[in-house]
């Protein structure tokens, strides 16, 4: 069962404490490096802009880049690798590094929170503010926003630019959101699909890293969120999947990567994630992995460190749109 959500002033994200819903979330689990990736058998696409790989000593000293929350995220209420649940799309596994930016050393037993929307740009939680691949959602009044939409949010739904005005979700449904610790060599493992879009964002990925906290029997308690940042995929690998269904049915106008007001285009250092993929046949899957470097000791919501339109990172603005 998922736990109600207490209401946005209530919330401590420097007191954290995660609800496993059920012992057979734990038990279902496996370990983050385990999960076998198939998606790269036979000939790939290794795609990546960073001159540098993901992992490598080049970039290890390098913070990634801190964005905004966005309105959507649920305090880590799925302890689990597998976010998939029933949704339909491009299998992806998605293979996370975090290090500490200054002394290059992986960091253990961190909690990494993942989270997206579904192939056709609904997130779960928020079913009915999600416009996703068909425009309003149903129900709405034609040419009026969903009941509960920020007033300040750019027309046709979330997107445009950044912000951290957070929205209480409005139904129990979790699919594509997940929590799991990084193994001894600081690597966690997602199964999940490949994310679509929606109306003034790129293809993307949400992810907090919280450290200093403890694991216990009900989840992971205290510490401090170090991290807050989003994964953005090239432009070939989307279009690939454009190509696919469900993604292929999408009525929605793409946004780009380089049009987007969320990724810094500094490639790896801003979440450029590098894939690999059968080339003539993304369907089969696709594996992307990423070393995120941090502070620590640092502290970063995602609610001040956000990113606005026309702006670059850390650019506050009291009226920021509530894009995700």
């Amino acid at each position: 069962m998922t736990e109600k959500q207490a209401p946005a002033h209530k919330r401590n994200l420097t007191r954290r404490k995660v609800v496993v819903a059920g012992g057979a979330a734990v038990a279902a689990v496996g370990v983050g490096g385990g999960i076998a990736a198939t998606a790269n058998a036979g000939q790939t696409k290794d795609t990546a802009t960073s001159t540098a790989s993901a992992g490598s000593a080049e970039t290890c000293y390098k913070l990634t880049s801190e964005t905004t929350e966005g309105p959507y995220y649920i305090d880590a209420d799925k302890l689990r690798t597998d976010i998939t649940e029933d949704k339909e799309g491009i299998p992806l596994t998605l293979r996370i590094k975090v290090i500490d930016s200054e002394t290059c050393k992986p960091l253990r037993n961190a909690a990494v929170d993942v989270w997206h929307c579904d192939a056709l740009g609904i997130y779960s939680g928020y079913e009915s503010l999600s416009t996703g691949g068909g425009g309003m959602p149903s129900g709405a009044p034609t040419g009026e926003p969903p009941t509960g939409m920020p007033t300040d949010m750019p027309s046709g739904g979330p997107g445009g630019g950044g912000g951290g005005v957070h929205e209480e979700p409005t139904d129990d449904e979790r699919y594509l959101r997940g929590t799991w610790r990084t193994d001894k060599q600081g690597y966690v493992t997602f199964k999940t699909i490949f994310p679509g879009w929606y109306q003034g964002r790129c293809v993307h990925i949400h992810t907090k890293v919280h450290v200093g906290g403890e694991w216990t029997d009900t989840g992971y308690e205290g510490g401090n969120t170090c991290h807050t940042g989003q994964f953005f995929f090239d432009e070939e690998a989307v279009l690939a999947s454009a190509e696919v269904e469900p993604y292929s049915t999408s009525t929605t106008e793409r946004t780009t990567l380089t049009e987007d007001t969320i990724y810094d285009q500094s490639g790896t250092q801003g979440g450029l994630l590098k894939l690999k993929y059968k080339k003539k046949d993304i369907a089969k899957g696709v594996v992307a992995t990423i070393t995120v470097g941090v502070d620590p000791e640092a502290t970063h919501e995602g609610t001040e460190d956000s990113v606005q339109p026309g702006g670059g990172p850390g650019t506050a603005s009291p009226s920021a749109s509530a894009a995700s």
